[in-house]
């Protein structure tokens, strides 16, 4: 049987990747008439930072003959565009990487098949021009929720409007993708300088050049933005969250960590434990780790906290182990606290948040990290750090209700950026002391996120309909 062939081109980062990975998967177990390629760029920043994306990407895709994982060359770090912004840097980098992906699509793919399409993500929209070079289709698949991709889409039309940047001074703007007023203060950072702005809004009006826009949600969390996207201008919106992983993934470089954290569990009773995990990329400094060590132990809770210290000033590495806690942490802080909690570098985030040991959830609110925890029912606080962070916690906590506040406005090195004991303390007891409707709203969205993978359920229809759209551009 002849195969679509499709090439994914993702963001080279961990979460873009995987999420990238594990919808390449989910793709094949519903269709087996796919073949996906893989197109995985290096790291925009050291190596190290990612955790080795390729390894990452082989070991995920091992279990599937039908994805083939390429890695790219190295190119020139833009590294003077970094000084105007972050977004503006990683833009150019990979624009830089157009014609290895032409180069490795002729050479890997074209020889034994056609490209029936490309499908892009966030910051790849230059990749748009290969697929229209090849004359096949693209897709845009968006790693975050369906709310920031209409944020995203609000930049262009907004700007065109107003002609400027956001301001700090703002109060609140109207965005239509999410159902109250949104803040100045939860507005993420980029939007607030001209070149990331731009670089975001020039991404935003080239996804409207594709042939459909892949999110990761359900449409019962995300309706209203879903609908709000429905405006005529904007290509068909597939729902086929939420994209997470099945079956438990091998840890083999971390596999004694990994016996140890969930061992401890084993023996903890239920929805005891309160888990703190910042993402592949959240640190603190060493001030902001004691806070956090004093408010834990205020809280008289039990917890596993992925501890991550602040890299080198000017480094991008965050530091995956410590050889010892007590450097930064309070004195006696570990004998304290031994047999209440434990501490690790490196955390198996989705295996710990399925544990029936866990009852809440300090996050960044990365959005993989928010849709793992409404699949596993498990309440989060938000302490968002970057990125678009702050405004999927204003969505979690304002819009949807399935959040405890601790902040919504925490921006990493920004003015306001100190979280005390006694509020970490507050937000984690009210996490697992007898918030029950919290608990219980967080229960009815897992199993609304079950039932939307499954016979019947909206996100398996949105997969069968871009399957459709898929399979009718190869033929």
């Amino acid at each position: 049987m002849k195969r679509a062939e499709l090439v994914f081109v993702p963001t080279p980062a961990v979460g873009h990747l995987v999420s990238a990975i594990e919808f390449s998967k989910r793709l094949l177990d519903v269709c087996d008439r796919f073949s996906i390629t893989i197109l995985v760029m290096k790291p925009p920043f050291e190596p190290s930072a990612t955790l080795n994306s390729n390894t990452s990407a082989q070991s995920l895709a091992v279990s599937h003959g039908h994805i083939k994982i390429i890695d790219l060359p190295t190119v020139n770090r833009p590294l003077e565009f970094l000084q105007q912004s972050v977004e503006k840097y990683i833009t150019v980098y990979i624009e830089g990487y157009k014609n290895h992906v032409r180069e490795a699509i002729a050479s890997h793919v074209l020889p034994s098949c056609s490209v029936s399409g490309l499908v892009v993500d966030m910051f790849c929209t230059t990749m748009i021009d290969v697929a229209n070079e090849l004359k096949v289709p693209s897709f845009l698949f968006f790693t975050s929720g369906a709310g920031f991709l209409g944020f995203l889409l609000h930049l262009s039309s907004r700007y065109d409007r107003v002609g400027t940047v956001f301001k700090e001074s703002d109060s609140e703007s109207v965005v239509p993708s999410y159902v109250n007023p949104v803040p100045a203060s939860v507005i993420p950072s980029f939007a607030f300088s001209s070149e990331g702005y731009i670089s975001f809004a020039n991404h935003a009006r080239r996804f409207k050049e594709t042939k459909g826009i892949i999110v990761n949600t359900i449409f019962q969390l995300e309706s209203h933005a879903v609908g709000s996207l429905s405006d005529g201008e904007t290509p068909p919106v597939y729902t086929v969250g939420p994209l997470i992983g099945e079956h438990p993934a091998q840890h083999s470089d971390h596999q004694s960590k990994f016996d140890k954290v969930m061992m401890w569990l084993d023996d903890q009773p239920l929805r005891s434990v309160v888990f703190l995990c910042f993402g592949s990329s959240g640190s603190f400094d060493e001030a902001q780790l004691r806070e956090i060590a004093i408010g834990l132990e205020q809280s008289k809770q039990r917890f596993v906290w992925s501890v991550r210290k602040d890299p080198p000033k000017g480094k991008f590495v965050v530091l995956e182990e410590h050889t010892s806690h007590e450097e930064f942490l309070p004195q006696g802080f570990l004998e304290r606290t031994s047999g209440v909690g434990i501490l690790c570098g490196w955390a198996p985030q989705v295996e710990i948040l399925a544990h029936r040991a866990v009852g809440g959830f300090v996050s960044h609110c990365g959005w993989n990290s928010i849709m793992e925890s409404l699949w596993h029912g498990v309440p989060v606080v938000t302490w968002p750090l970057y990125a678009e962070q702050q405004i999927n916690a204003f969505q979690m906590v304002r819009d949807l209700g399935l959040a405890v506040e601790l902040r919504l406005n925490y921006r990493k090195d920004g003015v306001d950026h100190f979280v005390v004991a006694d509020e970490i303390e507050r937000a984690v007891r009210c996490v697992m002391d007898g918030n029950d409707e919290l608990r219980k709203k967080v229960q009815e969205m897992s199993g609304a996120c079950r039932r939307a993978v499954g016979n019947g359920g909206s996100s398996s229809a949105s997969f069968e309909s871009l399957i459709e759209v898929m399979l009718a551009s190869s033929n």
